[in-house]
């Protein structure tokens, strides 16, 4: 089974690379609304696989995996996510194949990643309380009352909203480029596919990735929350080095393989000094994964995956993740260097 999680993370690699939707400046244009492809490709997602992983677990081939609503954690965790994504440019999954591609600063917010991880581990005893309270785990499947009509009436129409949506966006932005619309789809079977009780009957992820790593590389893994997260952590890891793979693989093929620190969007904004990068790029990675981690999900795990499920939890998540990005993003780029 190895293998062909490391095949999907491969896939799940190319498809954002089709879109460039792990690049630096597509990502930190989006929390500065100059690139909104992120948000269409991840409402394309969500409409597709709402149909697909809905009908899957209908069928009986798959169940929900529904992430509880820690109202505080959801919150805060999202506020501070969106933050630290739009400090780094990355989120926990784009860092893996953007690396492969080349990029230090991804390399840089790797490694404040695994610190926020392993604080993140270390605190959370202390910081347990402000999480909650815990309001369970509610999904549009549970709202609707278990009643298959309502449920399936429903599911479409939100589902073709999401789809709606996106198109509406595209429209707004004025481009040509549709190569969003094939990285959405392909998110949405990747995760049908993950979702199996064929194959491995959970979600995509990959924010759990850097407290079990950076746990196990400090040797820090006698604690409850390590013995919490290993059965995903470690699925995600090997889910990552796939990507990171696909990342290396595909920019050798295309040829634009390159160590990069300073992007063009960055550049723009902030300057050349690579200092200053190293340095935001380290404390976006931390401050990114730390949030994560309060939310018990990340852009992957949460927003996509759970959004696919219509569960309340990941879309609130995604609201704050959205707020910390663009306040961020307004706030952090549009100062003068």
């Amino acid at each position: 089974m190895t293998i062909l999680i490391l095949i999907l993370g491969f896939l799940f690699g190319a498809a954002l690379q089709y879109a460039s939707l792990n690049r630096y400046n597509v990502i930190s244009g989006m929390a500065t609304l100059e690139n909104l492809t992120v948000a269409k490709a991840i409402a394309m997602a969500i409409g597709v696989g709402v149909i697909l992983i809905n009908l899957e677990i209908g069928l009986g081939l798959a169940a929900y995996h529904v992430k509880p609503f820690l109202l505080g954690g959801i919150v805060l965790g999202g506020l501070i996510f969106g933050t630290g994504m739009a400090i780094l440019g990355y989120c926990p999954g784009t860092l893996a194949i953007s690396l492969g591609e080349g990029s230090l600063d991804a390399l840089t917010g790797i490694i404040g990643g695994l610190l926020g991880g392993l604080v993140y581990t270390l605190m959370v005893p202390s910081i347990e309380p402000i999480l909650g309270p815990n309001m369970g785990s509610i999904s549009l499947f549970s709202l609707a009352g278990h009643q298959p009509v309502l449920f399936y009436v429903l599911l479409f129409t939100v589902g073709a909203a999401f789809i709606g949506a996106a198109f509406g966006v595209h429209k707004l932005e004025k481009t040509t480029d549709k190569r969003w619309i094939v990285a959405g789809i392909a998110l949405a079977v990747l995760n049908a596919i993950v979702f199996s009780g064929m194959t491995f009957n959970r979600p995509i992820g990959a924010s759990t990735t850097y407290p079990y790593l950076a746990d196990l590389l400090t040797r820090s893994t006698a604690n409850a929350y390590f013995e919490k997260i290993q059965g995903s952590g470690s699925w995600e890891l090997i889910f990552l080095a796939g990507a990171v793979l696909s990342g290396l693989v595909l920019s050798l093929l295309r040829k634009d393989f390159k160590l990069t620190l300073i992007h063009e969007n960055w550049k723009k904004h902030k300057g050349t000094s690579a200092p200053k990068r190293i340095i935001w790029a380290f404390a976006g990675g931390f401050v990114m994964i730390f949030g994560a981690r309060m939310a018990g999900g990340c852009t992957s795990g949460h927003v996509v995956s759970g959004g696919m499920q219509l569960a309340v939890s990941s879309l609130v998540f995604a609201v704050f993740v959205f707020a910390g990005l663009l306040v961020t993003g307004k706030l952090f780029y549009k100062m003068k260097r």
